[in-house]
């Protein structure tokens, strides 16, 4: 039942923001952000559950510790380059929500690269 209080909080805080709108838009802006980055500490205190779970399925299939940390960076990017994009949309800097999300993509395919030569290494062994 977290979801709901979760949902309470970012719809009181969505709420709020656009009471605040229309007086005084930075106090609107401060609100929103404010949610966002409760709800971003909720979540980010989660992850040491999915970790974990993660940790448990690596030891009953053998599965490289370097694809799984490769895994859980790429998770963790996307989160925060998503949420950090969405603050700067809304506070309307359109042009900074696209450039963190362009280093966001280009992160993640820095942290895949490893993996991606593995796997063709992988097929060249089948290859030849």
């Amino acid at each position: 039942m977290e979801i709901i209080k979760l949902s309470i909080l970012a719809i009181t805080g969505v709420l709020l923001a656009i009471m605040l709108k229309n007086g005084k838009n930075e106090y609107s802006t401060y609100i929103a952000l404010g949610t966002s980055v409760i709800l971003f500490f909720y979540v980010v205190g989660k992850v040491g559950v999915i970790v974990e779970t993660i940790n448990k399925v690596q030891s009953y299939i053998s599965i490289s510790e370097t694809y799984i940390e490769a895994l859980i960076k790429m998770v963790g990017i996307t989160y925060i380059s998503e949420l950090t994009s969405s603050i700067c949309k809304d506070a309307g800097y359109n042009s900074v929500s696209g450039q963190i999300e362009i280093f966001g993509k280009i992160s993640i395919l820095a942290v895949s690269m490893p993996i991606v030569l593995s796997l063709m290494e992988t097929i060249d062994k089948f290859i030849g």
